[in-house]
């Protein structure tokens, strides 16, 4: 008999399970804060140091996103066995390179390496060999990602994120923000020890190899076309002419921004272009009038903005965009089933069956592979090599850009769905089940 204050196996077990979780401690920097270098000095120092230590080298770097319009990088933070951590200002350097050739073929190891390895590339570091953390951690089947998440999830320690979204252009930098910034390669290679161990048990030690390889050879994307289009709200811009105001705002925005080397946002918000654009303001008192038109940049560049109005109210029919952007390549998914119902049957297909082989592996679909590649494969699929459609997807697949990895698990299921676009009974059961109108409550 349980006692008055006592507490059965059943009702220790449900208080154990209403107790929150104690926070992992903190990780702490193990060598202390080193000094900023920014000096030839201490860069040779540095690059010295560098070299003398072993095995892979933990790189990040912290740009100032949201506040310059240029993408380079204002702190580089590195960390190697034997070595320590080094915090290099690169805007007091020409460039870097003594530092690339003092890692030599060592491997990089890096988190989200495709963020930081453009603004590296600037600087003269350009890796051989690398270990994305991120990236295995998507391979590995983690729900999340971000390295915070994957420290304490693997190493059991909490990374401090408060100064994540700083203005790294800053000068000097505060010591709690050169503090965050070499905690963030302080754990990195014991991640990539663990995380390695991890994709050997699964097996998933070749695709990550040919992942991180691909990330090494990846060249930079050509510049987006039409990117005024990426303008936020501008679906409130009705007809072609508002079209064309919401291209000559923005163009005239993203040149004062490159010049002052300041995040366009800071200059006028999306929602300032797209308030000036939809009302055509004829004159500077109109436009500063406008409630929905703010920012820094509203008043001061005024007269660039009544200027790109003026030019828009001249422009002729034959100069005005048209109301849709030019694809690159299949239309959008939700068009596939008025212009061309068998591929969207494929499509359907394949995604069900790419959804339940990923599922299978313990990986996120689109890292079993893009899905720009399944859209450009079934929109027009190949035709097969001498009756073999299977070989067909493999070469059409590898010419897209899929790693070999990924096209041994997927051509076949892809070109099953090119030759039978119906969907097996069992997922066509599901996805009736998951329509409107099959659930209560759902509208017909």
């Amino acid at each position: 008999m349980v006692g008055p204050d006592e507490q059965s196996p059943a009702q220790e077990e449900e208080t154990s399970a209403q107790e929150p979780t104690p926070p992992a401690p903190l990780l702490e920097l193990r060598d202390g804060l080193p000094s900023v270098v920014e000096t030839e000095a201490a860069l040779a120092r540095t690059v010295e140091a560098l070299a003398a230590g072993t095995g892979p080298v933990a790189i990040d770097a912290e740009r100032a996103s949201g506040y310059r319009y240029s993408a380079r990088a204002y702190l580089v933070q590195l960390r190697r066995e034997g070595s320590g951590t080094a915090l290099v200002d690169p805007i007091a350097f020409d460039g870097l390179q003594e530092l690339g050739a003092a890692i030599g073929d060592a491997e990089w190891i890096l988190h989200a390496a495709s963020q930081d390895l453009p603004c590296l590339a600037e600087l003269g570091l350009r890796p051989t060999t690398l270990f994305d953390t991120e990236l295995a951690g998507r391979l590995l089947g983690y729900p999340r990602v971000g390295l915070a998440t994957l420290v304490e999830a693997v190493l059991g320690r909490s990374l401090r994120k408060e100064h994540s979204a700083a203005d790294w252009s800053t000068r000097p930098l505060p010591r709690p923000w050169l503090e965050y910034a070499a905690l963030d390669v302080e754990a990195l290679v014991e991640l990539r020890e663990v995380l390695g161990a991890e994709l050997e048990e699964q097996g998933k030690q070749e695709w990550a190899r040919q992942e991180f390889a691909h990330v090494v050879a990846q060249q930079p994307p050509p510049a987006r076309q039409d990117r005024w289009r990426r303008t936020s709200g501008m679906h409130r811009a009705r007809g072609r002419r508002a079209l064309a105001a919401v291209r000559e705002l923005w163009q005239t925005r993203d040149d004062i921004a490159s010049r002052r080397d300041v995040s366009p946002g800071r200059i006028i918000p999306d929602s300032a272009i797209v308030e000036a654009a939809t009302a055509m303001p004829s004159d500077k008192r109109s436009l500063i009038g406008l409630k929905g038109f703010r920012g820094r940049g509203a008043e001061r560049y005024a007269a660039q903005w009544v200027e790109a109005l003026r030019a828009v109210r001249g422009m002729s029919e034959a100069d005005l965009p048209p109301l849709a952007a030019r694809y690159d390549g299949p239309p959008p998914p939700r068009a596939w089933a008025e212009r061309d119902p068998v591929a969207a049957a494929r499509l359907s297909r394949a995604r069900a069956e790419l959804k339940r082989l990923a599922d299978e592996h313990r990986l996120p679909v689109e890292n079993l592979l893009t899905p720009d590649h399944v859209r450009r494969l079934l929109w027009e699929p190949p035709p097969a090599v001498d009756g073999d459609l299977a070989a067909a997807v493999d070469a059409r697949l590898s010419e897209l850009g899929a790693r070999r990895w990924q096209v041994e698990l997927t051509r076949d299921l892809l070109a099953e769905a090119i030759l039978d676009p119906r969907l097996p009974d069992d997922q066509a059961d599901d996805q009736a089940d998951d329509r409107p109108g099959d659930r209560p409550g759902d509208r017909p």
